[in-house]
This record gives structure tokens, C-alpha cells and sequence, in this order.
């Protein structure tokens, strides 16, 4: 299993799920991604993307100024 981080900080909806989407399609079942968001909109967008493709959304984090969403891809 491997891990990749995503840095969507300064993008606006729907750009980090745009690159969470894209990035997630090249890598291995049980892969996952960390993705850093600052865009209000993800706490609504990447648990529907993440409902939506079947992914597994592992953990949300606050950081100090975004916040940290894992998502393990699916099969």
C-alpha cells in the first residue's frame, strides 16, 4: 500500500475533488490519498465523491489552516 498527498490548498470547488479524481484513477486498490483542502466546500464535497465512487473515506483532520481528508481507493 502506498500513500500520495495532494495539496489542493487555493483551489476553489470543484478543483481538489477535480484532482483527487484524477490522481486516485492511477493508483492500486487499498492506495491511498491525503489530500489538503482549504475550500469550505470540500467538507461537503469529498465525502459525496467519496460516497458517490465507492472510495473509503478513512479519516477528516483539521489542520491549522485546512483541513486533511485519507481516502483509500476501492476496487
Amino acid at each position: 500500500m502506498k500513500t500520495i498527498e495532494i495539496d489542493a490548498r487555493g483551489l476553489l470547488c470543484p478543483l481538489p475533488v477535480l484532482k483527487l479524481a484524477k490522481r486516485i484513477k492511477s493508483l492500486d486498490p487499498g492506495d491511498e490519498v491525503r489530500l489538503l483542502a482549504d475550500d469550505p466546500a470540500a467538507v461537503v464535497d469529498v465525502p459525496h465523491y467519496a460516497g458517490e465512487t465507492g472510495h473509503t473515506l478513512v479519516s477528516t483532520e483539521d489542520g491549522t489552516d485546512h483541513q486533511i481528508y485519507v481516502l483509500r481507493k476501492s476496487v
